[in-house]
């Protein structure tokens, strides 16, 4: 029975963590049940928000503007993409949502967190109470020491301004997302990122099904 209620799930973790072929294989999973998904990420889904992100991740600014330019194209995508799909039923799949604002900006950049929030609460209200806010059910952490990613990614392309910065600002992005996950721990799933693919891809099927948002009993 087609399952009408849409369903939104940000997938996170500095890169080298392997995002990209795991939504790719949840994306399949959800369509082999029947599930219409939308695939998308951020900065970006939408013309504007992909025009911000060229100029967050290639041009020197420092942390407000970034922030802002981060949340100006969530807003956008929220309202152009991400709420009209889960109004449709749709599966949502991001790669990266607020979590990584928090983590890369808060955590790797050091900015004020209290500012973070107060974007938060503005860009992602999603009702009359200003408490409600359009936040992932679930969110995949992949979780991978920052110099496995750093070998990962050796020679893979030319890195923009976050993939060039040292070790330890991926450090300290890592403990973001820790303090992320420990803050809201029912909404996250943190993979281990540092196995195999099929290994990893067994994880996030397991964490899916978990939440009954897959069918079939959780990975052991």
């Amino acid at each position: 029975m087609q399952n009408t209620q849409g369903l939104f799930i940000s997938f996170e973790g500095i890169d080298g963590a392997g995002k990209s072929t795991h939504i790719e294989a949840v994306a399949q999973a959800f369509e082999s049940q029947g599930r219409s998904v939308t695939r998308t990420r951020e900065p970006g889904g939408t013309p504007l928000a992909e025009a911000l992100r060229q100029l967050v991740l290639n041009d020197p600014m420092d942390a407000l503007t970034e922030s802002l330019l981060v949340f100006a194209a969530r807003r956008d995508h929220i309202q152009g993409v991400i709420a009209p799909a889960l109004a449709q039923g749709r599966v949502v799949l991001c790669d990266r949502f607020t979590d990584a604002t928090f983590a890369y900006q808060g955590a790797g950049r050091g900015f004020d967190l209290g500012v973070l929030q107060t974007l938060e609460q503005w860009v992602q209200a999603s009702g009359a109470e200003a408490q409600a806010l359009l936040q992932p059910q679930l969110t995949i952490w992949f979780d991978l020491p920052p110099a496995v990613a750093a070998a990962r990614l050796t020679g893979a392309r030319v890195p923009d301004k976050f993939e060039s910065q040292p070790l330890a600002f991926f450090e300290a992005v890592a403990g973001g997302y820790a303090t992320r996950l420990a803050q809201d721990p029912e909404r996250f799933a943190r993979i281990n990122a540092d196995q195999s693919p099929e290994a990893v891809r067994d994880q996030v099927i397991g964490a899916l099904r978990a939440k009954a948002f897959l069918p079939g009993a959780q990975s052991a």
